[in-house]
């Protein structure tokens, strides 16, 4: 089944033909799948003769209605698509490469903060080494830390103290893919609010991740983030 008929076929779809017979012309129908007149004519064609829809031809257009056969190709769909994200819901991770290089200071500063500290110990388990660990990420990485954006994450509130208000923030555990570090606890944050582009991820542990691995501004770093 070609991809151009099964997505013909979600289209109408959505356009109620699952409930109910459902008047539509071909010029109509070309405008929703933004095709032209010809390539839509023959979807419902194609449709039609695989037995996905019955149509009802009249003077200014046709009724349509999905049959069973169709019904069923868009369950089987449906449950792909409920795998797919089902998976990306159960501890999928993602690889992330990049570079180690110098940060602007900020981090060991909030890293410190009290009301930070106290929500790192309860909910990563550690009192991050005050600092981060950031890295300039590599092109193809940065879409990959995009997925993070998408997920919720572990919650960092955001507090107020000495008159400032401080941000929110979430957290994904990580592991650094590097010899010597397979037991350090690990954590990408991501602040509501950073001075950082989105190439640029920040890393908490509980030990100096510099000092311990021996890493130098411009190193190669593999890092996999689980999602969450």
């Amino acid at each position: 089944m070609s991809e151009g008929r099964v997505a013909a076929l979600r289209k109408l779809a959505l356009l109620g033909a699952m409930e109910r017979s459902l008047k539509i012309s071909s010029a109509e129908f070309a405008r929703v799948l933004e095709t032209s007149l010809q390539t839509a004519s023959r979807r419902l064609q194609d449709l039609e003769k695989d037995g996905l829809i019955h149509r009802d031809i009249v003077a200014d257009g046709q009724w349509v209605v999905i049959t069973e056969k169709g019904i069923e190709l868009l369950k089987s769909e449906f449950e792909e698509y409920q795998r797919i994200f089902s998976k990306m819901e159960g501890g999928e991770s993602v690889e992330l490469v990049g570079s180690v290089m110098s940060g602007l200071g900020e981090g060991r500063y909030y890293v410190s903060q009290e009301g930070y500290k106290r929500q790192f110990r309860e909910k990563l388990g550690f009192v991050p080494f005050p600092g981060t660990l950031n890295l300039l990420l590599r092109d193809h990485s940065v879409a990959l830390r995009r997925r993070l954006d998408l997920r919720s994450g572990i919650k960092i509130e955001g507090f107020t103290a000495e008159n400032r208000t401080f941000g929110g923030s979430k957290c994904f555990f990580c592991e650094i893919l590097r010899d010597g570090c397979d037991d350090v606890k690990c954590a990408v944050v991501i602040p509501e609010r950073t001075h950082y582009p989105e190439n640029v991820i920040e890393i908490i542990s509980p030990v100096n991740l510099r000092e311990r691995l021996g890493l130098k501004d411009g190193d190669e770093l593999r890092v996999r983030v689980i999602l969450s």
